[in-house]
């Protein structure tokens, strides 16, 4: 049995390697179709499949770095110092179509996509139902979520005229792994991409129980499933669903904003009260020294330094803000941003640890959900969104709002989220440019609707894929 849960999690790991989400991807061997139909047959195997697409979200081409680096470094909090000449053009936001950043988010996404078709079409599995179906749910929550991911990135519905133009082109959203029907998927519209991704989260919510959800928060449960429906509605502007879903999660009573004096702490440690869902690391299974904490850190790569405007919007005690931080005294940081001794600012207090790299990775935080929730209420015209949106700062060392406007709602989301990827997404759903702050930024600011507000597609997506346009500008 170890030795089939070895194999399927190395053909599994081996589906992403391929360049495109077309035929390569979709149409495997007839050898390896074969080993799929014979090897498929039980809950252990579907648990191997599972690691193994979880395996590839922990990659440094898509969680274990370049979706939560290009989030942060596409905004206005952060740059990239050239210290490697890593993440240079991504800071002009000058990515053409041959950009290897382009390509490979591109290919590792669908690589879990992949790997998730693969659970969810299995058949004839033996074992419990129930655990069959919490499986197969969380299959379909990392599809949704994975597909989310995408077009956030290479969707059109921020280039333009429009705020979120829904009819934009979006990304393929693939349903199967091998569809002999559509080997060359065409790009779904931006909103049938939503609607899917709320149909699979639907069907997640269906299947999954939560007696069966695993306490390590390393996968998906019920919860975060929940939790990635609130995400999703936020960014499009689904407010009421967004209020309907952070509620879910809320009232479930399992997690904590997490303490001033915690704060810090919970991102050494694993499985913390305000985690809801968190990539796994451990020392011998981790990006290593192309992970976060080497793009961050001085003394290794330390590419990604955070603007001076960022700095700024902390005011002194917040254990989010910026504190003087030598990383050669031994001693941890005591907030989230270290100003060295020449001036440069670093994040330092998230994915902190470098060699041997065993931070997980947060990739749903209850905070989050928080704020969509206080965002959601103001949208919608509820009460006690002033109360909900303090949660946050009461908790930081920082002063508390005295009126919950959407304003306040995007300047704690900046302070609180920052460096974990959503800045950029913040400005585009909303409508904002991006502008220049700071003399050290690698460009003289982007204005909403410009074309490098989506990343290109692939060239070796568009040259194989006949169904498939390049983006706008590219």
């Amino acid at each position: 049995m170890k030795r089939t849960i070895k194999y399927l999690l190395l053909f599994v790991l081996s589906i992403g390697t391929f360049t495109s989400c077309s035929e390569d991807d979709l149409e495997p061997t007839l050898a390896q179709s074969k080993s799929i139909e014979t090897s498929i047959n039980s809950l252990n195997d579907l648990d191997a499949l599972l690691i193994g697409a979880m395996e590839r979200m922990s990659a440094s081409s898509y969680y274990g770095r370049d979706i939560i680096i290009l989030g942060e470094i596409f905004s206005d909090n952060t740059t990239s110092n050239a210290n490697s000449n890593r993440f240079v053009v991504e800071a002009q936001m000058d990515l053409n179509a041959q950009s290897a950043i382009a390509s490979t988010l591109w290919s590792q996404i669908y690589g879990v996509i992949a790997s998730a078709n693969i659970i969810i079409g299995a058949e004839g599995i033996a074992g419990d139902e129930a655990r069959i179906n919490h499986v197969k749910g969380q299959a379909y929550a990392l599809r949704a979520l994975a597909h989310f991911d995408l077009v956030k990135f290479y969707g059109q519905q921020n280039v333009g005229g429009s705020t979120l133009n829904l009819s934009a082109v979006g990304v393929p959203y693939v349903t199967a792994f091998r569809d002999n029907d559509n080997l060359f998927p065409s790009r779904n519209t931006v909103q049938e991409v939503r609607d899917l991704a709320y149909a699979d989260l639907a069907m997640a919510q269906s299947l999954m129980s939560a007696s069966l959800n695993n306490p390590s928060k390393e996968f998906i449960t019920t919860h975060a499933a929940y939790a990635i429906e609130a995400r999703i509605a936020n960014y499009f502007g689904d407010h009421a669903r967004a209020l309907t879903a952070a509620k879910t999660v809320i009232d479930s009573g399992v997690f904590s904003v997490a303490s001033e004096g915690s704060f810090l702490s919970n991102f050494r440690s694993r499985g913390s009260a305000n985690s809801i869902f968190e990539i796994a690391n451990t020392p011998t299974d981790n990006p290593g020294i192309n992970g976060l904490a080497n793009i961050y850190q001085v003394g290794s790569y330390g590419d990604v330094v955070a603007l001076p405007n960022l700095a700024a919007i902390y005011e002194d005690g917040d254990v989010r803000g910026a504190t003087p931080y030598d990383p050669t005294a031994g001693v941890l940081p005591t907030t989230v941003i270290g100003e060295s001794a020449n001036g440069t600012l670093r994040n330092v207090g998230k994915y902190p640890r470098t060699a041997p790299f065993e931070d997980n990775i947060p990739v749903i935080r209850y905070e989050e959900i928080i704020l969509i929730y206080a965002e959601a209420l103001i949208r919608t015209g509820g009460a006690d969104a002033l109360t909900w949106l303090n949660l946050i700062p009461a908790n930081r060392g920082a002063s508390l709002y005295t009126e919950a406007t959407i304003a306040n709602v995007l300047l704690e989301r900046r302070k609180e989220l920052a460096f974990e990827g959503f800045r950029f997404h913040d400005l585009a759903r909303t409508g904002m440019d991006v502008k220049s702050v700071d003399i050290i930024q690698l460009h003289n600011g982007v204005a909403y609707g410009a074309y490098n507000f989506a990343m290109p597609i692939p060239t070796s997506e568009v040259g194989v894929n006949a169904n498939i346009n390049q983006n706008a500008g590219y």
